[in-house]
């Protein structure tokens, strides 16, 4: 009997107890000294779990909505605009709506469920419908009033001309 069991059943302890104080982890290469930390590991597990969780951006259903949705969006960078790209399939150009405060870019919008008549039957209804909204923070300043948004084919690209001071600027060095 080791001693950490031994110690565990003067203790009072139960046998489960006795047993998980015994089990250590083997490191065929460690020293006695050395001591085994297992919060690196359980971080990276967490971060490898969050990582999948939030790979797609998701909306919390509210009220009657059974399945809200948010718009993916792609946001890249030319030398004098900032591009943002939202797919937005099934959404007619009049139900979307942009705004920019301060530097959050807002799009807002609604997928209306057409059926086709009363009559109709689904067997499967996988696409998410209703009212959505998606806010993105901009990453440099822009010029919110020289905005330019295009819609086809159901991407929403909206241009953001960078404001001067955010443009990079070259800078001659002579060398002497």
């Amino acid at each position: 009997m080791t001693d950490s069991i031994k110690a565990g059943k003067e203790a009072g302890q139960s046998r489960k107890e006795e047993l998980l104080m015994a089990i250590d982890r083997w490191r065929p290469f460690a020293t006695s000294v050395e001591q085994w930390n297992p919060f690196p590991e359980i971080q990276s597990e967490m971060n490898r779990l969050f990582d999948g969780f939030f790979a797609r951006p998701r909306a919390i259903a509210t009220g009657t909505e059974s399945r809200a949705w948010m718009p993916v969006v792609d946001m890249y960078e030319t030398k004098d605009d900032l591009i943002l790209r939202f797919e937005l399939p099934g959404v007619s150009e009049k139900d979307v709506s942009l705004s920019i405060t301060d530097d959050v870019l807002t799009v807002k919008g609604e997928r209306s469920f057409n059926q086709e008549s009363k009559d109709d039957h689904a067997y499967r209804v996988e696409r998410a419908y209703g009212k959505f909204e998606r806010s993105v923070e901009l990453p440099v300043p822009v010029q919110a009033d020289r905005a330019k948004a295009t819609y086809r084919d159901g991407v929403l690209e909206v241009r953001l001309p960078k404001a001067e001071e955010a443009k990079p600027k070259e800078i001659k060095i002579d060398i002497l």
